[in-house]
């Protein structure tokens, strides 16, 4: 049943005429009134109807891109890339091309939901959500009512790098987190590592959990049976990748890899080795994962896992223009590929 501005004037009990000058936001109202409306439009789920040229069509030319940290390149690369397919001719009222706006979130949950709402007001024509998502019941149930609600509305949902989420109808594009830190730690393995620590993003991340336990994974099919304090979690920085190593080095010196979270963790872990005097790979490898830009720049070259970033947020974009079939199913795994160099080598005797 559709929420009308009626509906939300007598949730708020007051006027539907204070209603729309709290959303038009063109007249003064009282601050307690204003709060009462906008509490009401948020437990209603009011969709307002976005700009003026968009009255008369099921969606806007507005298309909504999330994530985590624009200045982060793993989310750069991609919203780069999806932003590029974005245009074309043959529906918008200027020739078919869309505005794309990137929402960053900070990594924050509350946040998310706020920009999936305005997106919905808006009428977005897509939502394009990049990278892992919170591990919390209760949010990923919100944010699924959400996209539930865009699908409905006639919005495309893709998801990048980013599990399915159930009953949503939107497209995922997977990354093989679990696949490609599995291949990552079999190969140090097979260089004669016995001894890894492992520097982990946030506990709450989806990402976080899927590459270690393909990391975990691995240890366990080589029989080499993991200590609790060879693992410390922190965030997807350089500045955590140091302190983490310090913290590892401190826990068991006779460590003989490291493996990071994501290229610029494992950064930090180099600079960390460096500062305790250790060399890399002689004393200590270290590999990371993503094979952002500067992997191939660092000294040693980091050994990594290449997640086509680029290429998935192209057909995401692709997708969500409708320039592009879904994959069947409405999911599609992208596989990463391992790249060994310099800073991988077999352990000291």
């Amino acid at each position: 049943m559709t929420v009308t501005l009626a509906d939300v004037a007598a949730r708020a009990q007051v006027s539907p005429a204070t209603v729309s000058r709290v959303l038009n936001g063109n007249y003064p109202v009282a601050a307690s009134t204003r709060d009462r409306v906008l509490r009401a439009v948020d437990e209603l789920d009011y969709v307002l109807n976005g700009p003026a040229s968009a009255l008369a069509a099921a969606t806007s030319d507005l298309v909504g891109i999330l994530v985590n940290d624009i200045a982060d390149p793993f989310f750069g690369i991609m919203a780069s890339a999806i932003q590029a397919e974005i245009g074309g001719t043959g529906g918008g009222r200027a020739g078919g091309e869309r505005l794309a706006v990137v929402c960053n979130t900070g990594g924050s949950p509350e946040r998310e939901l706020t920009y999936l709402t305005l997106l919905q007001r808006q009428r977005a024509a897509a939502v394009v959500l990049t990278g892992g998502a919170v591990e919390d019941a209760p949010h990923a149930a919100a944010v699924a009512a959400k996209l539930r609600k865009l699908t409905e509305a006639g919005t495309r949902v893709v998801l990048c790098g980013r599990p399915p989420a159930p009953d949503a109808d939107a497209v995922a594009l997977t990354f093989d987190n679990r696949g490609g830190a599995r291949r990552l730690t079999e190969h140090l393995l097979g260089l004669g590592h016995r001894r890894l620590g492992y520097i982990a993003g946030p506990e709450e991340r989806t990402t976080t959990r899927h590459r270690l336990e393909g990391h975990r994974a691995a240890l366990q099919a080589a029989g080499v049976e993991e200590d609790p304090g060879w693992t410390v979690h922190g965030s997807y920085d350089r500045r955590s990748g140091y302190e983490a190593t310090l913290e590892l080095l401190r826990r068991d010196p006779s460590l003989t890899a490291i493996v990071a979270a994501n290229d610029s963790v494992a950064l930090g872990a180099c600079a960390a080795l460096r500062d305790s005097g250790l060399r890399i790979p002689d004393d200590v490898s270290v590999a990371g994962f993503d094979d952002l830009p500067f992997s191939v720049d660092a000294v040693p070259a980091l050994t990594t896992v290449r997640l086509p970033l680029a290429e998935a947020g192209a057909r995401a974009g692709r997708i969500a223009m409708g320039r592009e079939e879904p994959p069947p199913g409405a999911v599609a795994a992208v596989r990463g590929e391992l790249m060994v160099r310099g800073s991988s080598g077999v352990p000291r005797a």
